[in-house]
């Protein structure tokens, strides 16, 4: 399985340049609200095949409450993003989780697919260049495990 974990300055290089073909992206981005420079998201100009942009927050349980929101509340799109990953495994693409800095949201991203397909999600973890989100981690696991077994 090809996951691949881009920072938002690698993929906006990678958009100038030829684009892999048979992709699908999963880019985050920071929604407007608190500690957000507010960017939007990546503009990718038609180039992947399947492509999914998720406003979410890189924060941890802890602060929810600061930013209105509970563990339930927190990535609704967690569902969403699941059917996306079954849809682009079932054609064969290679998957490329995209975040600000290629690091937290990305990295969990990408640990929770390789964990749910083929128990290797610890191989990120591991990688000391990547600080997965655990919110996002767990969120898009359960909808992962969920998904495949409805």
């Amino acid at each position: 399985m090809d996951v691949q974990i881009y920072s938002r300055k690698e993929i906006e290089k990678r958009i100038q340049a030829e684009f892999p073909p048979h992709t699908a992206v999963i880019s985050f981005y920071d929604p407007p609200g608190i500690r957000s420079d507010n960017q939007g998201p990546v503009d990718y100009k038609g180039k992947p095949d399947m492509l999914l942009q998720v406003a979410v927050f890189d924060i941890d349980k802890e602060i929810l409450p600061d930013y209105g929101l509970t563990y339930d509340t927190y990535l609704p799109e967690a569902d969403h993003i699941a059917a996306f990953v079954k849809e682009a495994v079932n054609k064969g693409d290679a998957i490329i989780c995209q975040c600000n800095y290629g690091q937290s949201r990305s990295a969990a991203c990408a640990a929770a697919i390789l964990e749910h397909y083929e128990k290797r999600g610890i191989d990120i973890f591991r990688d000391y260049r990547y600080y997965p989100n655990q919110l996002v981690f767990n969120k898009i696991y359960d909808a992962l495990e969920i998904i495949t077994t409805s």
